[in-house]
């Protein structure tokens, strides 16, 4: 049975809001109850104020792992979906009592109260996705917020696939269509409009002729693309493997960042970009001055880039063009001796202060302090057909500075070897991805300086 299904897809961000909205209102009312428990009233003024100010503060730390708490986890244990909660709540709580200790007022707040407080919380939101997690697990079973599938690969391999999804339809997947791979390229062309969320090889690990023929077919497609090898031959890869309806599959291209590993980018993005912006604010302030004080036109200047699995983000910069019209749909890259570019742009662009902003796109988190820096959506258009494994770069968020900057690929690419040599460094960041890998960029970032002959 491939799509005779009657299905409506659930928005994926709108759940992502009401969790956040969830959690936000379970913490303060678990503070509420103990408040009152303790206190036996919740109206005590100043001593009100300063326990809010510990509840304020732990939905700040649970909203900063937003992604990892509250992203999709279908085809998952329950387990897997209340261990990053755990995680997280502990985080945030060691955060909180480290404040508490080094501003010294740890003695103003109940040891009592905020040890039930802390529980009580833990325990609500494990309960409320205990409820969510059954309720969305029987929508699922009736068709409702589903994801789709496209199999590639007829065979043994193929139907094993097939009865594991149809036998679990509270996992959500849909199997869209079964091609093979010399028909996988006129698919995805005739079905543009509906691509699918994940695609599965399910094809011999010998079968070099078909999986070269798929992932060329594939090489323009942001879909997870996996693949269900057999067991023997599983051996010898060396690829992440992620686990859905019961099935191990091999990941080709998949994001790295996931489970703990997300936990702690995510912690590095919020601390340091907070950190970073209360130390550079007045900075900041005085470059918007300049900027309104010298060119007529908007102090930030917005461009439409591809993110995180190749969504469309709006990247803030420092503006340092004088406001004009590009032709027809085009993005024209700035070069040296830019006419377009004003006097003090050219400064900032030099010294790259015009990115400064960026830390605002971490903090919303569509952009990393470190990752692949973000082409303009027309760039990508164009790269994609003569770079090989382009996109993969979309499969972490881009960030402010990356590997492929600190070694000086940076700049204009006005040849195409530029832009293969920036490619291949952020994909070697990319397979290699770590905090300590983070820590040495940032570092090699500011022990070069920002100053850079190719920026301009």
């Amino acid at each position: 049975m491939i799509g005779s299904h009657r299905r409506i897809r659930l928005s994926s961000p709108m759940w992502h809001y009401v969790a956040i909205a969830m959690d936000a209102l379970l913490i303060t009312v678990s503070a509420l109850v103990c408040f009152r428990w303790y206190f036996g009233t919740v109206e005590q003024g100043p001593i009100l104020d300063r326990y809010s100010l510990l509840v304020l503060a732990a939905i700040v730390m649970m909203f900063g792992f937003s992604r990892s708490i509250h992203r999709s986890w279908r085809g998952n244990s329950l387990l897997d979906m209340l261990h990053p909660v755990l995680l997280s709540w502990f985080y945030s709580l060691a955060i909180i009592v480290a404040w508490l200790y080094l501003s010294k007022t740890s003695t103003n707040v109940s040891r009592l109260w905020f040890g039930v407080w802390a529980l009580s919380t833990l325990g609500t939101m494990c309960m409320a996705r205990l409820v969510i997690y059954a309720v969305l697990r029987w929508l699922r079973s009736k068709g409702y917020n589903f994801k789709t599938v496209l199999i590639v690969g007829h065979g043994p391999i193929s139907n094993f696939v097939q009865k594991a999804v149809a036998d679990a339809p509270w996992s959500g997947l849909q199997i869209q269509a079964v091609v093979a791979p010399e028909t996988l390229a006129t698919h995805l062309h005739t079905a543009s409009r509906r691509q699918p969320d994940e695609v599965w090889l399910c094809l011999q690990l010998g079968d070099k002729a078909g999986i070269e023929t798929s992932l060329d077919a594939l090489r323009h497609s942001t879909a997870n693309i996996r693949l269900v090898p057999d067991w023997f031959s599983l051996k010898l890869m060396n690829h992440g493997i992620s686990e859905m309806v019961g099935l191990q599959l091999l990941d080709l291209s998949a994001s790295p960042i996931n489970g703990a590993a997300h936990v702690v980018k995510v912690t590095e993005d919020m601390v340091l970009a907070a950190l970073i912006l209360v130390l550079i604010s007045p900075l900041m302030l005085a470059i918007a001055l300049a900027i309104k004080l010298t060119s007529p036109g908007p102090v930030l200047f917005k461009q439409m880039r591809h993110g995180w699995n190749g969504q469309e983000i709006s990247v803030y910069k420092f503006r340092s063009m004088v406001v004009h019209q590009e032709h027809g749909s085009g993005v024209t890259q700035a070069t040296r001796n830019d006419a377009r570019i004003t006097p003090l742009g050219a400064f900032l662009r030099r010294t790259s202060l015009d990115e400064l902003p960026q830390f605002l796109n971490v903090l919303q988190g569509s952009m990393s302090i470190v990752g692949p820096r973000p082409h303009a959506v027309q760039h990508n258009e164009h790269y994609k057909e003569l770079v090989p494994g382009y996109m993969r770069r979309h499969k972490v968020k881009p960030g402010i500075t990356g590997w492929a900057q600190v070694n000086g690929f940076r700049g204009e690419t006005d040849t195409l070897h530029k832009m293969e040599q920036r490619v291949l460094h952020d994909l070697f960041y990319i397979e290699n991805i770590s905090l300590w890998f983070d820590l040495k960029i940032i570092f090699l970032t500011v022990l070069k300086g920002f100053i850079h002959p190719n920026a301009h």
